[in-house]
């Protein structure tokens, strides 16, 4: 199975990471969960695999030139926090309400 990632993947993995860790976050407060492993396998599962699979990808391409930017992932990567950034306010303008 290849995984090619795209804008619309980071943004939808950024929203879904805004809207999901913030739903995980009150199981975890306390100084005894901070380390928990509990803790290690959310942070992995609803903020780094989605981040890597959809932002980053699971192959890996060679830049054209020795002093090339990856324009391509810097844009996935401003999508990602784009959409996690909108999503999280959003959901603190509706909670505020």
């Amino acid at each position: 199975m290849t995984l090619e990632p795209t804008p619309v993947s980071a943004a939808l993995a950024g929203a879904f990471s805004a809207v999901a860790w913030p739903w995980l976050w009150p199981y975890f407060d306390g100084q005894s969960t901070s380390g928990s492993l509990g803790f290690m396998i959310c942070t992995l599962l609803v903020l780094a695999l989605p981040a890597h699979a959809f932002v980053l990808g699971f192959g890996w391409k060679r830049p054209t030139g020795p002093r090339a930017v990856d324009t391509a992932l810097l844009l996935r990567i401003g999508m990602w926090l784009a959409a996690a950034t909108v999503t999280a306010v959003l959901a603190a303008i509706y909670r505020a309400q």
